[in-house]
C-alpha cells in the first residue's frame, strides 16, 4: 500500500488522549494478521487467559466474518507506527427475543493501558455502532462486550462507561478422566458413526436445539462454513444419538493440540452439549458426555473441559456439576441499552 493511501484510512478518534506519535487508522487486511496475533499473545499473561491463537486462526475466523465489515468496523490504535491495540463492532438479531445485540472489543498490551487510549476506542466502537443501528428496524437493541473475571483492566473500562454485568459463565474441568459412569442411552437411541452425509444435518440439529438458549442469535451461513474448516474439527470425537432417522442430541468432543502443547497438557473439550426438546429429561445429555469421557480418555487425554451458562434453563450447571465438573474460571456478560441520539462525531461511513 502507497503512502497516500495509508493516509487515506486514518480515523479521527475525539476522546483520545494528547500523547506523540499515537494515531488510529483502519483495517489492511491479512498485512493485520501477524500484528493482532502479537498483540493478544502480549495480552494473555496478564491477563490471565489461555488460548493458542495463530495467524491461521485469525484467517479463517475473517473469511467468515457475519454483519461486520472489517475495513469499516476496526480501529487499530499506533504509537510512531507501532500497533498497540486494535478493535472489532459487529451485530447479532436474537432469535425469539425480538432485539439486536452489537458486540465490540478492545485487545490491547499491557503497557499502554490505563492512559486513556484503550477507553477512547470504546467510545468510537459506539458511535459506530449507532451507525450501523441506525439502518436497523425499530426494536429493543443493546450494547455487549464480554470479559474473563481477570480482564481487570477491560472491566473497569467497561463498568466505567454504564456497562453493567447481566449473565455470568463458567469454565468447568473435571481434573481426572478417571471411575466414569456407566450411562446406558434411553431406549430407542443409538451411536452412529459420523458421515460427511450427516455434517448438515447435525448443524441443523443443534440449531433447534439451542434455540432455547440465552440470546441465542441467528445462525449464520458462514459459522457453518467456518465450522467445517476448524483444525479441531474431528467427527470421529463426536457422540451423536439417533433416533430412526432423528438427531435426538449430541455432544461434539475436540482436543485442541496446539493449546495443549502450549500449556502441557492433555485436556479434552466435551463442548457442543445439547438435546432437542422431545428427548430431553430422558437422561440422554449425561449418558453422551460419560461417553464422550472414554472416547477422549482412549485418546490419551487426562481431562475434559467445558463452558456454561450459570443460567442455563435446563439446569445444565447441576447436571455438569453431577458428572464431576468444577468451576475454573468465571466469564461475564456486560451490557447497556443503546441510545439511539447519541452524537455522530467522529463515526466515519
Amino acid at each position: 500500500m502507497s503512502t497516500d493511501n495509508y493516509s487515506k484510512d486514518i480515523i479521527e478518534v475525539p476522546e483520545a488522549p494528547a500523547i506523540l506519535g499515537l494515531t488510529f487508522r483502519r483495517f489492511r487486511g491479512e498485512s493485520d494478521y501477524p500484528h493482532m496475533v502479537a498483540i493478544k499473545e502480549k495480552s494473555k499473561k496478564v491477563d490471565n487467559e489461555e488460548f493458542s491463537d495463530t495467524i491461521e486462526d485469525i484467517a479463517r475466523s475473517y473469511r467468515h466474518l457475519s454483519n461486520c465489515n472489517p475495513y469499516k468496523d476496526m480501529v487499530f490504535a499506533e504509537i510512531n507506527e507501532e500497533i498497540i491495540g486494535y478493535s472489532r463492532v459487529w451485530w447479532n438479531k436474537i432469535q425469539d427475543d425480538n432485539k439486536i445485540i452489537y458486540f465490540q472489543f478492545v485487545h490491547f498490551v499491557p503497557e499502554w493501558r490505563g492512559k486513556g487510549i484503550r477507553r477512547a476506542i470504546v467510545l468510537w466502537n459506539e458511535r459506530r455502532i449507532r451507525e450501523i443501528a441506525k439502518k436497523h428496524p425499530d426494536i429493543p437493541k443493546f450494547f455487549e462486550a464480554w470479559a474473563q473475571d481477570t480482564e481487570t483492566d477491560w472491566i473497569s473500562i467497561l463498568t466505567g462507561e454504564g456497562y453493567k454485568p447481566i449473565r455470568y459463565f463458567f469454565e468447568m474441568m473435571r481434573l481426572d478422566l478417571e471411575n466414569i459412569p456407566d450411562l446406558p442411552l434411553p431406549e430407542g437411541l443409538e451411536i452412529r458413526p459420523v458421515k460427511s452425509e450427516h455434517y448438515r444435518p447435525i448443524w441443523e440439529a443443534a440449531r433447534e436445539a439451542f434455540r432455547d438458549e440465552w440470546n441465542e442469535p441467528e445462525w449464520q451461513e458462514e459459522w457453518y462454513n467456518e465450522w467445517l474448516e476448524e483444525p479441531t474439527f474431528d467427527p470421529s470425537l463426536w457422540q451423536i444419538a439417533w433416533d430412526g432417522d432423528q438427531i435426538a442430541g449430541m455432544v461434539r468432543s475436540y482436543i485442541d493440540k496446539k493449546e495443549n502443547k502450549e500449556y502441557n497438557r492433555k485436556r479434552g473439550y466435551t463442548e457442543n452439549i445439547c438435546v432437542r426438546r422431545p428427548w430431553r429429561k430422558r437422561g440422554l445429555a449425561k449418558a453422551l458426555i460419560a461417553r464422550s469421557f472414554n472416547i477422549l480418555k482412549n485418546q490419551g487425554m487426562t481431562e475434559a473441559a467445558l463452558g456454561v451458562d450459570t443460567e442455563n434453563p435446563s439446569g445444565a450447571l447441576q447436571l455438569y456439576k453431577s458428572m464431576g465438573f468444577k468451576m475454573i474460571k468465571r466469564f461475564t456478560t456486560y451490557q447497556k441499552p443503546l441510545l439511539e441520539k447519541a452524537s455522530r462525531k467522529g463515526v466515519e461511513q
